[in-house]
């Protein structure tokens, strides 16, 4: 039996407001940021987290976060730099991973808030939502699909394997 599709959800890390001028879409990390995606980084690596696909919002801070994780990812691994993604509500986004090739097993979408967490809590069963609070900059939502293809992905479609912020990861022996 193969394996289940699974979903790896990752909001950016920090931004850096120090210049107000800048546009929202062109805020880079800040130094908390970089550092917060290092340890994502440190986890996708001791936890075998290996996406077959990347699909990251085209905002600066979403490709630095991809930036930042690189060395963690499978060298090959195609991303996807997209528009549509920036700021996208949780119907957006469902409509872009539904779009996915089923040959595709497991996808990270790097994206923004209040979208990336409303998806994250909306795909999993209701019982299991308030599992998922909070979805902090550089938290990293580990779902396994409970259906076939990624077409059926929607609400209670998913099971949660793992949730970590750099603050558990920082404060965790083991990473």
């Amino acid at each position: 039996m193969r394996p289940p599709r699974r979903l790896l959800l990752l909001r950016h890390g920090k931004s850096d407001w120090a210049d107000g001028a800048t546009p929202d879409a062109d805020r880079p990390l800040s130094p908390r940021g970089r550092a917060s995606c290092r340890l994502i980084a440190e986890h996708l690596t001791a936890d075998r987290l290996a996406p077959d696909l990347v699909l990251c919002s085209s905002a600066r801070r979403t490709r630095e976060t991809v930036e930042q994780i690189a060395g963690a990812l499978p060298a090959s691994v195609p991303v996807l730099t997209e528009d549509r993604l920036y700021l996208a509500d949780v119907s957006d986004l469902l409509d872009r991973l539904r779009e996915l090739d089923d040959g595709v097993p497991t996808v990270l979408l790097v994206g923004h808030n209040p979208g990336i967490h409303a998806l994250a809590a909306g795909l999993l069963p209701v019982g299991e939502r308030s599992r998922l609070p909070t979805f902090p900059t550089a938290a990293l939502a580990v779902e396994d699909l409970a259906v076939g293809r990624w077409a059926e992905l929607g609400p209670s479609t998913t099971r949660l394997v793992s949730f970590v912020t750099p603050r558990s990861l920082a404060g965790s022996s083991s990473h």
